[in-house]
C-alpha cells in the first residue's frame, strides 16, 4: 500500500479515533499490532493516516478493542469507505493547506456554528469585504494570491446557500463596525449580512457591547458537528494560520461556549433590527 505524504484532515482524523480506541481499550500499539497480524510500523502509519484503513480493517481494531460505540464505529467506517474528491482538491497546490482543511471541514459536517469578534463570517463576506481582509496581510500578498483566496472563500459560500449545512453564527458588535476596505463596504457587507441572515437554514445572532461579560473565548471558532457527537470538531484562527481540535475536553469545553453565547446573544428578528441600525450609522457617517 502506498504511504501518503499529505493525508486529508478527514484521514488524519480517523487515523486520530483509531488511537484512541486503542489506547481507551488499555493496549499498545504493538499489542493491538500483534493481534491484527500487522507488523507495529503498520499500526502506527494507520493512525498517524500514513496508510488507509479499509471499513472491515476498522470493525476488526474495534472488535480487538472491545468497542461497544457502535454509532461511533458505524460513522467511522463511513469515513473509511469515503473516496469522494472535494471540490477544495482543485485548489491544492495553488493554496496553503490551511484554506483547503477548512472547507474540507464544513464540507463534510453536518451542522456548523460560528462565533467571530473580529470580522465577519468568512461564509458571509462579500467579494469586496473579501478582499480587503486579504489585503490588510502583512506582508502584503501579490494580487493574484489576494484574488485567488477572495474566489475560494466566495466558493465555500454555495455550501449554506445550498441549505444542506445549517448554520448557526453569532458575531461580536465589534466584527459589524471594524471597516476593512472603507465605510462603503462594510454598509455593503452589512446589507448582505441581513439578506443573509433571511435564508432558510441560517440563524444569525450578534452579541452587543452591551452584553456585561462576552461568554467565550476572543478568537474566531468554528464548531463542526459531525455525523456522531464524537467526531465533533473546533476550528480555531490564529494569527499564524489555522488550528483544529478535536479532544473530548476541548468539545465539551466549546459545547459550554456556544450554549452561552445562544443564551447571551440577542434574538434573529432583534439582532437584524441591530445590523440594520449600525448600517444606518456608517452610511449617515459617510454620507
Amino acid at each position: 500500500m502506498a504511504v501518503r505524504t499529505n493525508p486529508t484532515l478527514s484521514q488524519r482524523r480517523l487515523g486520530v479515533e483509531l488511537r484512541r480506541m486503542r489506547e481507551q481499550a488499555g493496549l499498545g500499539s504493538s499489542q493491538l499490532a500483534k493481534m491484527l497480524g500487522i507488523s507495529p510500523g503498520q499500526m502506527t502509519q494507520m493512525e498517524t493516516a500514513k496508510i488507509g484503513v479499509s471499513p472491515e480493517r476498522l470493525r476488526t481494531v474495534a472488535a480487538a478493542c472491545s468497542c461497544a460505540n457502535q454509532p461511533l464505529i458505524d460513522a467511522l467506517a463511513e469515513v473509511a469507505s469515503d473516496r469522494r474528491k472535494g471540490w477544495w482538491e482543485e485548489y491544492r497546490g495553488v493554496l496553503l493547506t490551511d484554506f483547503l482543511e477548512v472547507a474540507e471541514l464544513e464540507g463534510r459536517a453536518t451542522r456548523l456554528a460560528v462565533s467571530t469578534t473580529t470580522y465577519m463570517p468568512g461564509l458571509f463576506q462579500t467579494n469586496a469585504y473579501a478582499s480587503a481582509v486579504f489585503s490588510r496581510v502583512v506582508p502584503p500578498l501579490p494580487p493574484q494570491e489576494i484574488e485567488t483566496r477572495t474566489a475560494f472563500r466566495l466558493k465555500r459560500q454555495q455550501l449554506i446557500r445550498s441549505g444542506r449545512t445549517p448554520l448557526q453564527a453569532f458575531i461580536h458588535e465589534a466584527a459589524l463596525r471594524i471597516q476593512f476596505g472603507g465605510p462603503r463596504v462594510l454598509a455593503e457587507q452589512l446589507d448582505a449580512l441581513i439578506e443573509e441572515s433571511e435564508r432558510p437554514g441560517i440563524s444569525v445572532r450578534i452579541v452587543p457591547f452591551a452584553v456585561e461579560t462576552f461568554p467565550g473565548a476572543g478568537e474566531n471558532l468554528t464548531f463542526a458537528e459531525g455525523a456522531v457527537p464524537e467526531l465533533d470538531t473546533i476550528q480555531m484562527d490564529v494569527s499564524q494560520g489555522t488550528l483544529f481540535f478535536d479532544s473530548p475536553a476541548d468539545l465539551a469545553k466549546h459545547r459550554v461556549i456556544f450554549a452561552r453565547l445562544d443564551s447571551t446573544a440577542l434574538p434573529e428578528k432583534g439582532s437584524r433590527e441591530f445590523i440594520r441600525s449600525i448600517m444606518k450609522e456608517v452610511k449617515a457617517a459617510n454620507a
